[in-house]
């Protein structure tokens, strides 16, 4: 996963330098265009082949006929994969008008004439990604993952060299040209760790053979289970092309690589991995050992991934100021591409579970359940975008993929739970409300009438914790403020011994000593209510007694305490 983290890193940094310098103006709205277009058609008809059809039935072949018979099926395939990827690429790049007004609707024609000549320079993406996948099928069906892992940090590093060094010359031509050198290096690297396998490629066509006859069979149905991501986010680009001039369409892209390298980075990395094991399961017919890996896959997946999205949501426009923002991406650039991260990252749950269920069926080799799921799923986003777009523009658009990708996942869960097959049994679901329910912000202060409060931590009772970090036994030193500021902001804890709004350290009888705590609550306007803790160096003397110390980890006494009324924000009173 580091190596795959890495090349991620490197294309969120790549995508920066193409933030700063084009920003979401034409030249990059029509370079977005022209770049999807040959991965849309690969993704769609060559990436099934490969992913779920070549990887299943080649590992049949390693387990039952060794290895010659299968490297001879793979030489097979690969020598069918360049000959179709080939004659596609021919017809793209004769072709590119005709493509590009699908795939966008630019009320400006020079964007969709710069958008027609960038994608007959970047066609030839379909061919180099098709031998270089062949290659990849062959090595992660044999558990070695770290060439195909390369794949991302090379070509990303071809490309952000070319920022520094011949950008301001060659423009955005040039930049089309080094991914098309990216994509080629992306194949180059898988030679010599086949040749150290022994694999030696020797071109032919035998589409007689037992293996080929099964790619076949199992494309048609999973091909369109696999045009899901693809085709999605070109109906969504094509939308985005009608919004703010076109630039719907970066906003979409940069949102959605970045999106993909925090979601991607976790769940494609895992699936990479179980795939193969899947597959093999299957051949050996392991059911056993099959269904506990794909819910033991599962469930550690959404552990992670509930929290992810959750925080992508709430930090998703400083996060897109912090990486993309700079040079040519101002403001507005910010606000849209900001926009569609929150939204689209509600969707990462449903992105988790299609990917790994995904792979049980394609390792069982049925395609029926993701062929009507994917048809469905397509069809929502379709009806989805055309519903929000004009209302909520490029956030409606991300809604729209978001709610595509979960009814992608509920329809190729359903039929597991019901078969039997409990993927997701009552202790899961148990366990995923509890984490669920704990990723909402720490600590908490609930009022009770006039002259009484508690602390009510989440999941526990007043003055408990049940997760780290929570406020255990009652605190000290600090006044909670539920109301606004006088200036008609959010509702502050205040600490008077620190005069910092917006945080409080609390002292408690536990292991930890104190921590910070953020809160931000919505007050009605006029007098608030302060709920404070009196401590023996307050003038007056102690209103309360503090709290006696306690064993690490053990929850401190409870305590009830006093209110008093004051003006919005005003100082410690007297008591």
């Amino acid at each position: 996963m580091a190596v795959t983290l890495i090349g991620k890193v490197l294309g969120l940094y790549r995508d920066r330098l193409l933030a700063v310098h084009y920003s979401t103006g034409a030249a990059a709205n029509a370079f977005f265009t022209a770049s999807r277009i040959p991965r849309v058609f690969f993704d769609a008809v060559f990436a099934s082949a490969i992913a779920a059809c070549f990887i299943p039935v080649f590992s049949e072949y390693l387990e039952k006929k060794g290895k010659q018979e299968a490297f001879r099926f793979a030489s097979s395939f690969i020598t069918a994969i360049v000959l179709l990827s080939g004659a596609l690429t021919v017809a793209g790049m004769a072709f590119p008008q005709p493509l590009v007004a699908l795939f966008a609707d630019y009320g400006q024609p020079q964007t969709t004439a710069l958008a027609a000549s960038l994608t007959r320079v970047m066609f030839p993406t379909v061919l180099f990604s098709g031998a270089a996948f062949s290659l990849v099928g062959v090595l992660q069906a044999q558990d070695h993952f770290t060439a195909p892992a390369l794949m991302s940090a090379v070509s990303n590093l071809v490309i952000i060299l070319y920022f520094f060094t011949v950008d301001a010359r060659l423009g955005i031509f040039g930049l089309a040209g080094a991914y098309l050198l990216g994509w080629l290096l992306q194949g180059v690297i898988q030679v010599p760790p086949l040749y150290r396998l022994g694999f030696r490629f020797r071109p032919g066509l035998d589409l007689r053979s037992e293996g080929m006859r099964k790619v076949f069979f199992l494309m048609g149905p999973v091909m369109v289970s696999t045009w899901v991501q693809p085709i999605n986010q070109a109906i969504n680009a094509r939308f985005g092309s009608r919004l703010y001039e076109g630039a719907g369409v970066s906003a979409l892209e940069y949102s959605s690589n970045l999106y993909l390298v925090i979601a991607g980075t976790f769940i494609l990395s895992i699936t990479n991995v179980i795939f193969p094991r899947l597959s093999r399961l299957t051949a050996g017919g392991k059911e056993g050992e099959f269904q506990d890996t794909i819910r033991q896959t599962l469930g550690v997946s959404l552990f992670f991934v509930l929290p992810m999205s959750a925080g992508l949501m709430a930090v998703a426009r400083p996060l897109i100021s912090l990486i993309y923002g700079g040079g040519e991406f101002d403001a507005f650039s910010t606000e849209i591409t900001a926009a569609a991260l929150s939204w689209m990252a509600l969707g990462m749950v449903g992105y988790a579970v299609q990917n790994i269920l995904s792979r049980a069926y394609f390792a069982r080799q049925q395609g029926r359940v993701p062929l009507i799921a994917g048809g469905v799923s397509i069809a929502a986003n379709l009806a989805l975008c055309q519903l929000l777009t004009g209302r909520f523009q490029v956030a409606g658009l991300a809604l729209s993929s978001a709610a595509s990708a979960t009814v992608y996942a509920l329809l190729l869960l359903l039929p597991l739970q019901r078969g039997g097959e409990k993927i997701l049994d009552r202790a899961a679901l148990a366990d995923l409300g509890k984490n669920a329910a704990g990723r909402r912000p720490y600590g908490g202060v609930r009022v009770e009438g006039a002259g009484a409060a508690h602390f009510q931590p989440p999941g526990g009772q007043a003055g408990g914790a049940d997760l780290p970090g929570d406020l255990r036994g009652a605190g000290r030193g600090a006044v909670f403020c539920p109301g606004p500021s006088p200036a008609g902001g959010r509702g502050q804890i205040v600490c008077h011994s620190c005069e910092k709004d917006a945080e409080t350290r609390l002292s408690h009888g536990t292991s930890k000593g104190y921590f910070k705590w953020k809160l931000a609550l919505a007050g009605a306007d006029g007098p608030v209510r302060l709920v404070r803790r009196a401590v023996g160096e307050q003038r007056g003397g102690p209103v309360v007694p503090p709290p006696p110390r306690v064993e690490p980890g053990r929850v401190g006494e409870q305590r009830v305490l006093p209110a008093v009324e004051l003006g919005p924000l005003g100082a410690v009173p007297d008591l």
